[in-house]
């Protein structure tokens, strides 16, 4: 993975945690949070979707709606864990 990919997979996660954080109400994870719930997020989704026969399509747009999908998931699924 060349520094631009990695820039770009950083930038998809901020935008894509950040998205989730307002989404899912009282998560404000601060940028590093975000990032990391956006990249989680994403591997989570690109679990999860193929197995549902659920698909997007390509490019950056469908990329970070697809990690916000899926940190929201997490975010939920970490808001229950919190609230047991």
């Amino acid at each position: 993975m060349g520094v631009e990919s990695l820039l770009v997979f950083i930038i998809i996660g901020a935008i894509a945690g950040w998205l989730a954080g307002l989404i899912v109400k009282g998560f404000g994870l601060g940028l590093v949070g975000n990032i990391v719930v956006g990249i989680v997020g994403a591997l989570i989704a690109g679990w999860l979707f193929p197995r549902l026969g659920f698909a997007l399509g390509g490019g950056i747009f469908a990329s970070i709606i697809h990690a916000m999908i899926g940190a929201v998931i997490l975010l939920v699924l970490i808001k229950l864990v919190k609230q047991a």
